[in-house]
């Protein structure tokens, strides 16, 4: 197993072991069942899927960026090397030209698809999207800032706390559409 895969093991072990923790803590809150499964099924649910999504982009990401920074570096160079210099033999000199030709369609197909699909605002948006989630339902869990008070309980701040979290996503949604997706289809009325 390459180091990759084992990191990409060790964090979704990881995920699993909080995502099992964060399931023991919601059978232990006074809610009702109705109201532990929304917290397993979409709360828990919406923070793995973005956290995952997170992670899935930043692969692409830094992927993408690796092969356009290294491969912007090394074109030039193979250039030089071809150009300047010492005559190559007729076999390098035909080696470091396709060398070349392949590195450079290598950085050009790597910056279009960064640039086609936005890995880097994909990542930062799912990122920022479970951060949320995971902030929000710690305050919930411990009725800290708006879900707390004097007689504060879980089954009082659950109607806030299902109501925030459904906002929530129905803005990231919304800022996904508008703000991440490549191009934006136009809509069959011809408004954007």
């Amino acid at each position: 197993m390459t180091s990759r895969a084992l990191s990409q093991a060790d964090a979704t072990a990881r995920e699993d072991r909080s995502a099992d923790e964060l399931h023991e803590l919601i059978a232990q809150l006074d809610l009702s069942d109705i109201q532990k499964r929304f917290l397993s099924a979409r709360w828990l649910d919406q923070l793995r899927w973005s956290a995952r999504a997170a992670r899935r982009a930043a692969r692409w990401y830094y992927g993408l960026r690796l092969v356009t920074v290294i491969g912007g570096i090394l074109v030039p160079a193979l250039v030089t090397l071809h150009v300047a210099g010492e005559p190559l033999t007729d076999g390098l000199a035909v080696t470091v030209s396709w060398l070349t030709f392949v590195l450079s369609l290598l950085v050009a197909i790597a910056a279009s698809l960064e640039s086609l699909f936005r890995f880097g605002d994909r990542y930062r948006h799912y990122r920022q999207a479970a951060e949320w989630l995971k902030m929000e339902g710690w305050r919930f869990m411990q009725l800290a800032d708006r879900y707390g008070g004097d007689s504060a309980t879980h089954r009082a701040a659950y109607p806030l706390f299902a109501a925030r979290v459904e906002a929530a996503i129905g803005q990231e949604v919304d800022a996904f559409v508008s703000q991440v997706l490549p191009e934006a289809q136009p809509r069959k009325d011809g408004a954007r």
